[in-house]
């Protein structure tokens, strides 16, 4: 990922992005930021990195990943400035955010992204590799590792704080 990439969008924007995202769901973010309070290391390096909330449905036979539709951002709400401070660059979800995480977004020049609900399994077919990265024991909520090509995402709060 080139190194303007997160300051170059702006809201509204689609873009088909290509790279790689990591899931996080609500109990892994209370983890993260637990260790983040510890001075612990986290399964892995957050700075410019994206989070997908997505919790990936049970893997079929024959196939990468099951169903991954984005769950609701706001959940995440009361975690995202402190990973945000941490590195985090980019965030995948449904809904808005608020006014707090808009601010924080603005000043750590990250960008909120919004992909499309109901689709879960269409958004599978972007996935094209998943590796279980950390906290296997929250089943489908632990972290993985995706690699996607063109998953189609819109810039819902831009680095400058624009929201849509």
């Amino acid at each position: 990922m080139e190194k303007n990439f997160f300051t170059k969008l702006k809201a509204g924007e689609s873009i088909a992005f290509s790279g790689v995202i990591y899931t996080a769901r609500d109990q892994v973010h209370k983890r993260l930021i637990a260790a983040i309070k510890k001075g612990q290391r986290l399964p892995f390096d957050l700075k410019g990195q994206i989070i997908y909330y997505c919790g990936p449905a049970k893997t079929p036979q024959g196939k990468i990943i099951g169903s991954c539709g984005p769950t609701t951002s706001a959940r995440m709400d009361e975690f995202t400035p402190a990973l945000l401070k941490a590195g985090l660059k980019g965030m995948i979800g449904k809904g808005k955010r608020s006014e707090q995480v808009r601010l924080a977004i603005k000043k750590y020049r990250a960008v909120y992204f919004l992909t499309y609900a109901g689709c879960a399994a269409l958004l599978a077919g972007y996935v094209k590799k998943a590796t279980p990265v950390a906290y296997r024991d929250l089943g489908p909520e632990a972290i993985y590792r995706l690699e996607v090509k063109d998953f189609p995402l819109i810039v819902a709060i831009d680095s400058q704080g624009k929201s849509i």
